[in-house]
């Protein structure tokens, strides 16, 4: 068996004053009625004045270089501006994938246009990017996708379909994995490219996917003989697969795939606190060091981020571990409080309640199956 290497990281001193700073703003946001707290925030709370507010702050594209409209800051830094938001209910869903995966996909993989064009529009929270890898009947596998991009003169035709593409309704832009070569039945992984896909170019259908709480975030995307120009491939082509499998270590490592429902888990606290519950109290701190244990493996993982080193096994450990407390929240609070969650309820935390229940389906399905992270850290772990 392979051990699993996680460096144990403290965030340096000089985070906590920005930690400060960002709580203030949140604050006062709160206080103006700019948003209402609520859980799963980053991928249903959609402003995209909330999003320029933040890009005006310089908490977009942190670790970017500033010739390309980023700040230059640590990952660590981005990490503190990352959990404050997540763990306040802060609506940061226009500027998420972005931020998270398309940047770093660009500063990695993209031209030195791509760079120049997108990067400092994101940055200032200007455009958002959809995330175009999952398939009807594909799956969680993702290596069956069968949307095909075709060569022609001066770029590409693409046709098929991507589904749970989340926000691609608000979105300008969507990172589209597609197939630009025959599908070689010794390795479905191979002949897979990246392409630049512009949201509103003829072609493009996107149908709403509703959750059970009538919201709309997920989303079904149809190309239809969709033309791609030559500019807008991403790295190289059929270098697909491994540019994705790079950009999935920042989808599931960080601290949005444990504090979804935490605004639920701070005001249950508040209330058992009121009530002074004891018994209900020591049940929670049992949450809180599972939190903790996780907030140290995602600490860790972006160390090993910043310093180039895969970690594509650890972060779907985290990831699968995360969002099982994430689903788990909701019947913890409904154990130890007697409420009636409704999104109606004057009560903050029937409200906050009665949004993960509705929420947590999703939890273990976005960024990869439970069964599917399983198998990929059990295949790590095994010395064949």
């Amino acid at each position: 068996m392979k051990m699993f290497e996680i460096p144990v990281v403290e965030l340096p001193k000089d985070t906590e004053e920005l930690r400060q700073e960002v709580r203030q703003f949140i604050r006062e946001e709160i206080e103006s009625g700019s948003f209402e707290p609520k859980c799963d925030s980053w991928l249903s709370g959609f402003s995209a004045g909330f999003s320029k507010k933040l890009g005006e702050k310089g908490w977009i594209g942190m670790t970017w270089p500033k010739k390309y409209g980023g700040g230059e800051r640590s990952s660590f830094e981005r990490f503190v501006v990352t959990e404050e938001l997540v763990s306040a209910g802060a609506p940061v869903a226009g500027h998420w994938f972005a931020d998270r995966q398309s940047g770093p996909l660009f500063l990695k993989f993209g031209t030195e246009e791509h760079r120049e064009f997108f990067l400092p529009k994101i940055a200032k929270g200007e455009i958002f990017f959809a995330i175009g890898m999952s398939e009807p009947n594909a799956g969680s596998d993702l290596s069956a996708i069968q949307t095909r991009a075709i060569k022609v003169d001066k770029g590409w035709i693409v046709n098929g379909s991507k589904i749970w593409t989340s926000g691609a309704h608000e979105a300008h832009y969507m990172t589209t994995l597609c197939r630009t070569s025959s599908m070689d039945p010794e390795s479905r992984h191979r002949g897979m490219s990246q392409l630049i896909v512009d949201l509103s170019t003829p072609g493009i259908t996107i149908r709403p996917i509703h959750l059970m709480s009538g919201e709309h975030h997920f989303n079904e995307v149809f190309l239809e003989d969709v033309f791609v120009g030559d500019e807008m491939v991403v790295g190289e082509i059929g270098n697909g697969w491994n540019q994705v499998m790079a950009e999935l270590a920042y989808e599931r490592s960080g601290p949005e795939r444990f504090l979804s429902t935490y605004p639920l888990l701070n005001e249950l606290t508040n209330v058992l606190l009121e009530k002074e519950d004891i018994n209900g109290l020591n049940k929670i701190s049992n949450v809180v060091s599972r939190l903790w244990t996780l907030r140290n493996m995602s600490l860790g993982i972006a160390q090993l981020l910043e310093n180039g080193t895969p970690s594509n096994i650890i972060a779907s450990l985290v990831k699968d571990q995360g969002t099982k407390l994430e689903q788990e929240m909701a019947e913890i609070a409904r154990l130890l409080v007697s409420v009636y969650p409704s999104t109606q309820s004057g009560s903050r935390l029937e409200k906050l309640m009665a949004q993960s229940i509705l929420q947590s389906p999703g939890f273990t399905l976005r960024g990869g199956t439970t069964e599917i992270l399983r198998g990929i850290v059990a295949k790590g772990v095994i010395q064949i």
